[in-house]
């Protein structure tokens, strides 16, 4: 068996070099090579990479980038039966990470995708490090092998929550089945590219899977505009990809924001180390701009091409190449 790591960049330096060597530093029972497709840096990244052994790398214009089509190009140069794919800042834990993801794939054939689990830098702030532990908490409680025919009596949510569920995969850190990915090779969209090649997987009678052995440092420190626009683009995407919007009626969306906010103010309030009085302003800022940002996402359809386009952040990695 050989095994391939796939890691799109642009730009990565100086946080990209750690992630190479720690891929690098893999301890493994098998032969594995990395395969890095860069779009445009200028900063070093692509002379590091290239200086390293065991490691293919592409270079294509920034213009050339999409969150699929690269990643499908760099996975053809791929070697490996079992193709991961990580992102330029998401650093594998420790050196079991890409052997975790493999004897998870490796255990059933209808398995055709692995997502691991994702773990706050030690520099980020506290509600962010509460806030990846609880996300993945879920999947852990959960079937850790899903398919389509996931017993519905295993949630008391929506069906909207179902499907987060169901078809939640993350490439930045993820490993597929190559002779599944050459029937079902990721869609050419603009961002999403992770959760809608797992809808198309799971509708086609294959099984996603969840790793937690299997982690990595990953994590982002967004100001409130930026939290905005992530989250219009998660909802835009969510729409799009299964027709169902994630907030409706900016009211019950406003309450929402208020109770989450106070729920997390009552938790900073017992943290410990203390969380500043700055943080959590800044924290019920960023709720409120995330259920905004839920609303606009989820009616995208209504405004104008140039208005979505300021609007979303991964808009910028579209056009300038691979983004985090």
């Amino acid at each position: 068996m050989h095994v391939s790591v796939v890691i799109p960049t642009r730009n990565g330096m100086p946080g990209f070099e750690r992630v190479l060597q720690s891929v690098l530093s893999q301890k493994t029972p098998w032969p594995f090579d990395v395969v890095v497709i860069d779009s445009g840096s200028n900063d070093g990244t692509v002379e590091f990479a290239r200086a390293q052994d065991n490691v293919t790398t592409i270079s294509i214009a920034p213009e050339a980038f999409g969150h699929g089509r690269t990643r499908n190009q760099a996975i053809e140069t791929a070697r490996g039966e079992f193709v991961a794919l990580l992102t330029q800042d998401a650093e594998p834990c420790d050196e079991r990470w890409l052997t975790g993801l493999v004897e998870v794939l490796g255990r059933d054939e209808k398995v055709a995708g692995v997502f691991g689990r994702h773990v706050a830098h030690a520099h980020a702030d506290p509600f962010t490090r509460r806030d990846l532990e609880q996300h993945f908490q879920h999947f852990q409680t959960r079937p850790h092998v899903v398919d389509r025919y996931l017993d519905g009596a295993h949630f008391d949510e929506s069906e909207r929550a179902r499907r987060q569920f169901l078809y939640f995969y993350s490439n930045n850190n993820s490993c597929l089945r190559r002779s599944v990915w050459q029937k079902i090779p990721f869609p050419d969209v603009a961002f999403s590219e992770d959760q809608a090649w797992a809808k198309a997987i799971i509708e086609a009678g294959f099984a996603k899977a969840y790793a937690p052995e299997a982690a990595v440092y990953h994590s982002h420190a967004y100001g409130v505009w930026q939290r905005f626009q992530r989250s219009f683009d998660e909802a835009m995407g969510f729409k799009k990809l299964f027709g169902v919007p994630l907030r409706t009626g900016l009211g019950r969306t406003l309450l929402a924001a208020y109770r989450r906010s106070r729920s997390d103010l009552a938790w900073a309030s017992t943290a410990q180390p203390p969380i500043s009085r700055p943080a959590r302003a800044q924290r019920v800022l960023q709720n409120f701009a995330l259920s905004l940002g839920h609303v606009a996402g989820s009616n995208y359809a209504k405004w104008p091409q140039w208005l979505r386009s300021r609007l979303s952040y991964d808009h910028r990695f579209s056009r300038k190449g691979a983004g985090t």
